[in-house]
């Protein structure tokens, strides 16, 4: 919300709330120290010197514990015609009501074109947004006819409750459009047409942690590149450089994302993997080898089995190329490939230095591998500019083989350099890496459950000790 600077204003009665004139570089700190319900923060414009260019009004209300979201639809009978060559083109605008008697737009319907009597899409809100979780708070809607240059013209309005709607479709939910102008104007005006809920579904959204508590087990399998780009690891330069006394590149980034993933992992056995090296005894180029050396069971205890696994194989093999992914995506593809009804998902950790040689080949993976319950994180060490990388990290332009778009986003792209401390804190490093990396995990989780409409399992009851009767004998 905008406001002028008038001096002379009274300031506004607030309670619960704390007010205050800051800069903008104070505003975190602020939200940070005010434990109160209600905060609102003023910021005074700068502008011209000497001259006052207003006030910013931020206002913040503290969200109740409410999970639950509606599917709502709703249709309109005889509405003001607005349009002198048509009907009209009816839109819907919820309002939410807040502590101070304001309203907060939570919701606009599309445009239904031409009509008196239109039928809108159905929505889904979250009982947060449309009321806070406070059944009896008011919600405003308000009717517009369209127009092309923005001046929307006001049809009327009426005012709900979120305990009045989730009546569903009854006669309590057919509301008189009134528009306040015409009804002081007009003695025989009744109201400017008549809007009637037609559906009223409340469903309860579930989160990641509730599959976890359900039993859905997270498989983390970890990938290193070995490709000879990496330098040699007996030298300081080498990305896989074994210094006795710190770890390298690759050592942190796998110890700092793994100590986090294994908490989500019951039996915390890891497959290890590598790729783009030379494997004794005859030298073959592997691009899916087991860490350990064991390809009928890759699987290492912990992440620090995995760190092991890892510092071993550089002393065995010969780092060579090139940088295949395709080989170790599929290998965790066809595991969870056989396992879809929601009870195991699988998360692939690739740590690498370069550019991709095969760059189709991984698109074409990472496009099927978004149909299973996969995530893949990708973690850039080194000065690459990793230009392809980034390209696989579908936040902006989907991932795409054969004229064939991923279902889902699923790869994560970090470059390593983003986060080494040149204070020299790697811990501080390390945990804000692991954060990043493993952001968007929980929503890539949850886009597989719901696109296969499976819900989490009921959480097993908290385990009570068996209580012991302490017997005498008298």
């Amino acid at each position: 919300m905008w406001a002028p600077d008038k001096s002379t204003a009274p300031p506004p009665k607030m309670d619960s709330r704390y007010t205050s004139t800051a800069g903008i570089g104070d505003l975190n700190q602020l939200s940070a120290a005010i434990p109160a319900t209600r905060v609102e923060v003023s910021v005074s414009c700068r502008g011209i010197p000497g001259k006052k260019c207003g006030t910013i009004i931020l206002t913040a209300e503290e969200l109740n514990c409410c999970r639950d979201a509606v599917l709502m639809q709703f249709c309109a009978n005889k509405l003001d015609k607005k349009d002198f060559f048509g009907k009209s083109d009816p839109f819907l605008v919820f309002y939410r009501s807040n502590e101070d008697g304001s309203f907060t737009i939570c919701h606009k319907t599309e445009v239904v074109k031409n009509t008196l009597n239109p039928v809108w899409q159905a929505f889904k809100i979250s009982v947060r947004a449309l009321c806070n979780g406070d059944y009896d708070r008011t919600i405003k809607v308000e009717v517009y006819d369209w127009d092309r240059d923005g001046s929307h013209d006001f049809i009327g309005e009426f005012t709900t409750s979120y305990r009045e709607l989730s009546r569903g479709q009854s006669q309590f939910n057919v509301y008189e459009v009134v528009n306040p102008k015409k009804k002081g104007k007009k003695k025989k005006y009744i109201n400017s047409g008549t809007v009637t809920l037609l559906s009223f579904l409340v469903e309860t959204e579930v989160s990641f942690l509730d599959y976890i508590k359900g039993g859905t087990q997270i498989n983390f399998t970890v990938a290193i590149d070995f490709t000879a780009s990496n330098g040699n690891p007996a030298q300081p330069t080498s990305l896989h450089y074994m210094n006795p006394y710190q770890l390298n590149a690759y050592g942190m980034a796998l110890k700092a994302v793994g100590e986090i993933v294994q908490d989500y992992d019951s039996d915390k056995m890891f497959p290890a993997l590598g790729f783009g090296a030379k494997l004794p005894p005859d030298g073959r180029i592997s691009h899916e080898f087991a860490l350990n050396g064991n390809p009928q069971n890759p699987y290492c205890d912990g992440i620090e089995g995995v760190m092991e696994a890892y510092y071993r194989s550089l002393k065995s093999v010969q780092l060579y190329g090139p940088t295949n992914f395709a080989p170790v995506i599929n290998h965790v593809a066809r595991y969870a490939s056989s396992v879809k009804d929601g009870s195991q998902y699988f998360v692939l950790l690739i740590v690498t230095d370069g550019v991709i040689s095969d760059m189709a080949q991984t698109k074409e993976s990472i496009v099927n591998a978004s149909k299973l319950p996969m995530s893949i994180i990708i973690v850039g060490v080194g000065p690459a500019e990793f230009d392809a990388m980034i390209e696989l990290d579908g936040d902006d332009v989907r991932v795409s083989s054969r004229g064939k778009y991923a279902e889902r986003d699923i790869v994560q792209f970090v470059p390593f350099r983003d986060y080494i401390d040149r204070s020299g804190n790697h811990i501080l490093s390390m945990a804000r890496l692991a954060k990043d990396v493993l952001a968007e995990i929980p929503e890539q989780f949850l886009s597989y459950m719901r696109a296969r409409g499976i819900k989490p399992s009921p959480a097993p009851p908290p385990y009570t000790p068996p209580t012991h009767v302490l017997q005498t004998q008298i």
